[in-house]
């Protein structure tokens, strides 16, 4: 069972401005790509979208809504519009903020065997009239080069952090836009197409139990 950063131990972001078709439609049809490129490396086959609503000059309603994909693409033409049907009553005016493409992933351990765990890399796709925001973030110690009790894990290190690496230049790629790096938090850094190695002090780094979820 891996532990879970409630935070992102890494993120990456590419804004994509000046969209000729910007809205909805296009950021699910991105999303939609994006997510071929994750599942062929065996990093996130989406099931679900998650978002919240807000009003133009209110922010934020408080209210999240949930969508099932079951057997429906990304890019269905019909999605955008069952989504704009989640609307909540009483908020005609309500738009989509964030979109989070939620599904399973796989790391393998040190023995190469191979695991699988929901929600192990997550996309947000944020359009907006003209630009569409998009981020990739981890929560496990998996691609990083210690756990996070601090002890070194090379083997699973590299049985995992590579098909990360691949899948961030191939994104890159396919987006025409290079990623940016995250903000660091508690949990560890982005830094490249992995994370930052951390500081190794007697042979181990940070132990960071305290604040993660078992």
């Amino acid at each position: 069972m891996l532990m879970r950063a409630p935070r992102e131990s890494g993120s990456w972001s590419w804004n994509l401005e000046d969209v000729a078709e910007p809205g909805l439609e296009f950021a699910l049809v991105t999303a939609a790509r994006m997510s071929e490129v994750l599942e062929k490396h065996d990093l996130l086959v989406p099931s679900s979208l998650e978002w919240a609503w807000f009003e133009t000059g209110r922010g934020g309603l408080g209210i999240h809504s949930r969508l099932n994909l079951g057997t429906r693409s990304l890019d269905d033409r019909a999605l955008a519009d069952a989504l704009r049907a989640c609307r909540p009553t009483g908020y005609p005016r309500a738009e989509i903020g964030g979109i989070l493409v939620l599904g399973s992933g796989a790391w393998f351990d040190a023995d190469r065997k191979r695991h699988g765990e929901h929600r192990l890399v997550e996309l947000m796709v944020a359009p907006d009239e003209t630009d569409l925001w998009i981020e990739l973030s981890v929560h496990h110690d998996v691609w990083g080069k210690c756990d996070f009790r601090g002890k070194p894990h090379p083997a699973i290190h590299a049985n995992n952090a590579p098909r990360l690496a691949l899948a961030l230049q191939e994104l890159t790629q396919a987006l025409g836009a290079e990623a940016e790096p995250g903000d660091p938090t508690y949990y560890g850094r982005a830094k490249g197409y992995g994370l930052q190695a951390p500081d190794i002090v007697d042979g181990r780094g940070p132990d960071l139990t305290d604040a993660v979820l078992g």
